[in-house]
């Protein structure tokens, strides 16, 4: 950790939006979070773009990790970003993991997706990445 970074947890919404029902890989991205010192929610299955948001506002959450294995993110991901645009979360850290291809990495950057994980991405990796990335000042 920096000498900028608190003593208070990265607090992180994984969230499994849409309809894919397939939620191990989100388990085990919350479980590998929360044994690393984060604090973890995890919202659960077929969440709306919408109520991502939500928790993320109640929770006071740095950062959203979005599982989609559907190949929704086209779809999702613009929501979500816009949505945090409206309630003035600019500043969470949005991570998204799954079945993302190779052609769709630039469109959800420009959106504002910051961190792109595909399938056998490590998992120290991730933890790296948004410890390195997140930026509420609340680490």
């Amino acid at each position: 950790m920096s000498g900028e970074e608190s003593r208070e947890p990265i607090r992180v919404i994984v969230a499994k939006p849409g309809l894919d029902g397939h939620d191990r890989g989100a388990k085990v991205i919350a479980r590998a979070l929360r044994d690393e010192g984060m604090e973890v929610i995890y919202t659960g299955l077929r969440q709306t773009p919408e109520q991502i948001v939500q928790a993320a506002l109640q929770e006071d959450a740095g950062v959203i990790g979005l599982s989609i294995l559907s190949g929704a993110h086209n779809h999702v991901c613009p929501r979500v970003m816009e949505l945090l645009h409206e309630n003035g979360l600019d500043d969470v850290l949005v991570v998204v993991g799954g079945i993302i291809p190779d052609v769709d990495l630039p469109g959800l950057k420009a959106m504002g997706v910051e961190g792109i994980f595909q399938p056998g991405t490590p998992m120290r990796a991730i933890v790296s990445f948004i410890r390195q990335h997140h930026r509420r000042g609340k680490v």
